[in-house]
C-alpha cells in the first residue's frame, strides 16, 4: 500500500557530513511520522530521530546537535542531514513511517535500508 525509498549512504570521512532522503509513495493522504533507525554490526538497532508530520522532532542522545530530520509533505519526503560524522555513526539506516492512506487506514512501511560508513 505505501512504499518507502531511501537514498543518499555512503561513505564519508569522519567530520565530513551526508544526507539521507526517504520518500514515500501510494495513496498516501498525510504523515503521522517518519523516522530513521540505525543498526551496527554486534549492536542493538537504535532510533535515530523522529518527525511528526507537523514538524515536531525527536533525536538520540548519540545525535543531537549533529543531526537534524525535516519533511517535506508536499513530497511526502523525509531527510536526514548528518554532520560531524563520527566513526561510531556507521551502520545501516533504515526509514520508517507511519501514514494515513486515502482509504483512512493507517499503515507502516518500512525502507530497504542504506549503509553510512564513516572512515576515521
Amino acid at each position: 500500500q505505501v512504499q518507502l525509498v531511501e537514498s543518499g549512504g555512503g561513505l564519508v570521512q569522519a567530520g565530513g557530513s551526508l544526507r539521507l532522503s526517504c520518500a514515500a509513495s501510494g495513496s498516501i493522504n498525510s504523515i503521522y511520522y517518519m523516522a530513521w533507525y540505525r543498526q551496527a554490526p554486534g549492536k542493538q538497532r537504535e532510533l535515530v530521530a523522529t518527525i511528526t508530520g507537523s514538524g515536531s522532532t525527536n533525536y538520540a542522545d548519540s545525535v543531537k546537535g549533529r543531526f537534524t530530520i525535516s519533511i517535506d509533505n508536499a513530497k511526502n519526503t523525509a531527510y536526514l542531514q548528518m554532520n560531524s560524522l563520527k566513526p561510531e555513526d556507521t551502520a545501516i539506516y533504515k526509514c520508517t513511517a507511519n501514514v494515513i492512506h486515502t482509504n483512512r487506514n493507517q499503515y507502516d512501511a518500512w525502507a530497504r535500508g542504506t549503509q553510512v560508513t564513516v572512515s576515521s
